[in-house]
């Protein structure tokens, strides 16, 4: 099918954006369109729906303009994620956070991520703890996106501890940013599929968003953000102090782990779980615990959780008995030693009582 959109009453550029930026940003909502932007008039091609779609959000962005000095992408983004403005948004955490980058509904899937949504909606610090594969960190991020999108904080701000996970990786080539991105492409990942690339690129660019390594907050007041700190099990007590005392006003803080998965070199040395034990009782603080159940990744994810959970749980009782035997076969050669020098104390009595006689 193809149709023909035609702009009678307003210049094109008030519209299309400067180097039609704002009709490029519209246009990534319909992958399987094609759009051609001629003087005052579009062109479409493709599926009916799309372009009974395109034409309906077309007439709103419209109608926006008619309202205001300018648009912006801002304006493009609210009119396909409008039903999210904090009016409407329960707090139940059923509702849809954002979209993703293909229009697909991004929401909480199960009811720990209900539960972590409704925590983010009443708490400034929230604690989600649990498995890998349950979604934590991918629920945060759609989180802070909804927030940068309804204009409720002004920057996004994701950080990692740059720890290796169980090897040594030598020797990275390039500049600084080579050298981490490696370990922060789990959370570009995330925020490809909310954000377009060119409107991605372009928060990195301008600081609206941040992604950098925990040792770079130090010394920060983040104010009006949502920050999150991933793989929270690899910080010690000492870092995640840092961490959580760089809250400003209006902000809002997210901490990510999974307390099984640490990679420090010594495992006693995270602060994760010991942070949350320090806090629990402070208002405005939340904890959220994910299970195996709560596992969104391929189904054969949970069973292999499991089967490390069940192995670990099994090394854990056999130490306990080997410690347990260990301390018994202690006790019996305590005994017989004692044994032993009260048997040999007789003896040398009676060559002593010998040779007297």
């Amino acid at each position: 099918m193809k149709k023909t959109i035609t702009l009678d009453a307003m210049d094109p550029i008030e519209i299309f954006g400067a180097g039609n930026k704002i009709l490029e940003e519209f246009c990534s909502y319909f992958h399987g369109l094609k759009v051609v932007a001629r003087g005052n008039e579009i062109h479409l091609d493709g599926k009916e729906n799309d372009i009974q779609e395109f034409s309906q959000k077309f007439a709103e962005l419209v109608d926006r303009r008619m309202h205001k000095m300018n648009l912006t992408a801002f304006d493009v983004e609210d009119i396909f994620d409008g039903e999210n403005s904090p009016n409407n948004f329960r707090l139940n955490g059923e509702a849809i956070i954002v979209h993703s980058t293909e229009g697909k509904p991004i929401k909480a899937r199960n009811k720990t991520q209900q539960e972590m949504v409704k925590a983010y909606f009443e708490n400034d610090l929230v604690f989600a703890v649990g498995p890998a594969g349950t979604g934590k960190t991918y629920i945060a991020i759609a989180l802070a996106v909804r927030a940068l999108k309804n204009r409720e904080i002004k920057r996004i701000i994701l950080t990692r501890p740059a720890v290796e996970a169980g090897e040594r990786l030598g020797f990275l080539p390039g500049d600084l940013k080579d050298k981490l991105d490696p370990y922060l492409q789990p959370l570009y990942d995330a925020l490809g599929d909310m954000i377009p690339p060119k409107r991605l690129q372009e928060f990195i660019e301008e600081g609206t968003i941040q992604i950098a390594p925990l040792a770079y907050m130090r010394g920060r007041t983040l104010d009006r953000a949502c920050v999150i700190l991933d793989e929270a099990q690899n910080t010690n007590l000492s870092q995640l102090k840092m961490f959580l005392t760089r809250m400003g006003m209006n902000a809002k803080f997210i901490v990510t782990g999974d307390a099984t998965q640490v990679d420090l070199p010594r495992r006693e040395d995270s602060g994760l779980l010991k942070g949350i034990s320090l806090l629990k009782n402070i208002k405005g603080v939340s904890t959220i615990i994910f299970t195996n159940e709560d596992i969104v990744r391929h189904p054969l994810v949970t069973k292999i959780v499991k089967a490390f959970d069940r192995k670990e749980a099994e090394e854990a009782t056999g130490a306990t008995g080997t410690a347990g035997t260990a301390g018994t076969a202690g006790t019996a050669g305590t005994a017989e030693a004692a044994g032993a020098t009260g048997t040999a104390g007789t003896l040398e009595g009676n060559d002593v009582q010998s040779h007297q006689d």
